[in-house]
């Protein structure tokens, strides 16, 4: 007997969010491939009203985020499930338990859930260039799982990088684009497999989390050139003890590439203080010479900062490449005007921390980023010499 099945997308209904859930696409084109009625459930008075125990056979509640809200009670539900990292942040520790069922985990997702609710949005004046991960992008994982640790991570205890599937267990042939959530594809035994797979769908693509510049090698610079590749390429500097890996890892990386980079700068996870208020300014130095766009990642303990004013600024002169580029730190909190309260949290940390400002706060990218001089005078020797070493 086919099933009628509700699938809750809660980030979509908690916050908003420009990404389908992987989980929710993979669950509707299982469902859907038995015969059974699937529909994305739009709004929480759906349930609310009492009779979805009734409507539907099975709900299912995915959550990537663990600070988006759930204003139902869960357990007043018998049929519902639910999972994901919102609710199981270490999916890994216990051999993946929470991971979704196999014939599911590996199942085509389904494209065409989101449909009534793209259609919806875009009917009432929502532009449709917000909908393109929804419309264009076939979306999946080929390899998963990193060797790095990290301790804000999801993958803090995985071991190493594996394979989890081929480009055509979730690629739509009738879509444009393909972007793939790997956690770290360059670490990757096999990485040139993953691209040769790609290749061969003929379409653009993009890894959306940050790769690892840290192990860039001459190969893996070359054959990121010359890849079909859609939007920036991104990279990460988490902690500023990294930066000589990373430097070696920009300069291999630019000799074969002079397309702007962006890497996610974490901040404010270890310490809030002006510790770590300088050591996310040095990181935007180094990226600053490198030509590299910072993008700031803060983690939700920055607001138990006394400078909590200052992450934000950060993030709103860094995330905005347009003023970044253009505008040093202290001239993009000027131009917010004299009684905002971005000139507030400058003149904050400055008369609290004046030899950090004097640092930083007048750095310009046009001024540091390496001129094509530049790039020239630092000899091809050099540039091996740093490559090679990456491989050690």
């Amino acid at each position: 007997m086919n099933k009628h099945i509700g699938i809750i997308d809660a980030d979509l209904l908690g916050h908003g969010t420009r990404h389908p859930n992987l989980a929710c696409l993979k669950l509707s084109g299982y469902h859907k491939a038995q015969g059974d009625q699937v529909d994305l459930i739009e709004s929480w008075d759906e349930l609310r009203r009492g009779d979805a125990v009734e409507t539907f056979d099975h709900i299912y509640l995915a959550r990537v985020f663990d600070f988006t809200p759930i204003p139902i009670d869960v357990d007043a539900y018998p049929n519902l499930s639910y999972g994901g990292t919102g609710f199981y942040f270490l999916p890994f520790s216990d051999g993946g338990e929470h991971m979704l069922p196999h014939e599911i985990e590996h199942h085509m997702p389904d494209y065409h859930l989101y449909d009534h609710f793209v259609a919806k949005e875009i009917a009432r004046g929502i532009k449709a260039t917000r909908f393109r991960d929804y419309q264009d992008y076939s979306i999946g994982f080929m390899t998963r799982g990193c060797f790095r640790g990290c301790h804000f991570c999801v993958n803090q205890h995985s071991h190493g990088v594996r394979f989890h599937a081929h480009v055509g267990e979730f690629f739509d042939p009738s879509r444009k684009y393909i972007y793939l959530w790997d956690d770290n594809v360059l670490g990757y035994p096999k990485w040139r497999e993953v691209f040769d797979e790609l290749a061969a769908t003929g379409r653009r693509f993009q890894f959306r989390q940050g790769m690892d510049i840290r192990i860039m090698t001459p190969e893996k610079a070359k054959t990121l050139s010359e890849a079909k590749y859609i939007g920036d390429y991104i990279f990460a500097f988490d902690h500023p003890e990294e930066r000589r890996e990373i430097e070696r890892g920009l300069q291999c990386w630019q000799q074969y590439n002079h397309k702007i980079a962006k890497l996610y700068v974490l901040c404010g996870y270890d310490n809030q203080d002006q510790r770590d208020i300088a050591s996310t300014f040095m990181r935007i130095k180094v990226l600053m010479r490198y030509g590299c766009l910072p993008y700031i990642m803060r983690h939700e303990n920055y607001v138990k900062s006394k400078y909590r004013g200052t992450y934000i600024n950060l993030a709103r002169w860094c995330n905005q490449p347009n003023f970044f580029k253009k505008k040093s730190y202290r001239q993009y909190c000027e131009s917010n005007g004299e009684a905002s309260a971005t000139m507030r949290y400058m003149r904050e940390f400055e008369h609290d921390w004046p030899d950090i400002a004097e640092a930083f706060y007048d750095l310009r990218w046009e001024d540091l980023r390496f001129s094509a001089l530049h790039r020239q005078i630092f000899s091809a020797h050099s540039h091996m010499a740093f490559c090679r070493a990456s491989m050690l």
